[in-house]
């Protein structure tokens, strides 16, 4: 089985809620769209393990991207909003909920930080995958190959992980394309957030960065798509059953 679910922002609870629904064998595999850090405490430590679960696959998120910017180690040497002082970066990561990744990481052993910076500075931006005959495009963001179609963008690093889509945009390639970094939210009313399904889009962030009390609390939630069959899966509804659009699996 293949499951995509992305922006975890740092909330164990509801990682370990999906987990428990998937139960993940040796022969599936599970891809992390990216922003596994920030907001919720425990993003170094969920991080850590999906480091060491052999059939999990993660992608680059713009929160990861900060990270590495704000503690000296761009993604890319040559994108030029690297160029930015680190007392900059490490501004930018904080106005997005990065200090609380900070702080946990001043206090992780220095052999395990050259392992995450080592492991964050290979992940891939896009992943390719084809499941029962139907091309998908895993992204953060957006798709490498879209960046010569929005000029204006500072790099294709950048663009890959900062790009967020609107409800009516259109793209290239005969697939479709999975995505987080935009909460669902911005696409529909659903609350609790749901997967939002576009032309040829899916959408899949649905707010676990968001906080677990007080104002936008019951927007928040993380999801789970399994590609076989289109069955979703929700961290606050263990046990119930969704399914996309069965459109999409033609």
């Amino acid at each position: 089985m293949i499951y995509v679910l992305s922006d975890i922002h740092g909330n164990e609870r509801r990682f370990n809620s999906i987990l428990k629904q998937i139960n993940l064998q040796s022969e599936d595999s599970l891809y992390v769209l990216g922003d596994v850090i920030d907001r919720h405490p425990d993003g170094i430590r969920i991080l850590r393990r999906i480091m060491t679960m052999p059939n999990a696959k993660m992608l680059l998120g713009n929160h990861e991207y900060m990270m590495l910017r704000a503690l000296g180690y761009p993604y890319d040497p040559y994108d030029s909003t690297s160029e930015l002082i680190r007392e900059d970066a490490t501004a930018h990561w904080y106005r997005n909920g990065g200090k609380v990744t900070h702080d946990h990481w001043k206090h992780i052993r220095k052999s395990l930080r050259k392992e995450i910076i080592q492991y964050l500075l290979a992940l891939p931006l896009n992943i390719d995958v084809v499941v029962n005959g139907i091309a998908y495009k895993l992204v953060h963001g957006a798709p490498m190959d879209e960046y010569l179609n929005y000029p204006g963008n500072p790099s294709p690093i950048h663009f890959a992980v900062w790009k967020r889509w609107h409800r009516y945009d259109t793209f290239r390639g005969d697939f479709t394309m999975i995505f987080g970094h935009t909460p669902t939210k911005h696409y529909q009313e659903d609350v609790p957030m749901k997967l939002w399904y576009g032309n040829r889009m899916i959408g899949i962030d649905c707010g676990s960065g968001y906080p677990e009390e007080g104002p936008d609390s019951e927007y928040g939630r993380l999801a789970c798509l399994r590609l076989d069959d289109g069955k979703v899966f929700y961290s606050e509804e263990e046990g119930y059953d969704h399914r996309f659009p069965r459109t999409l699996q033609q």
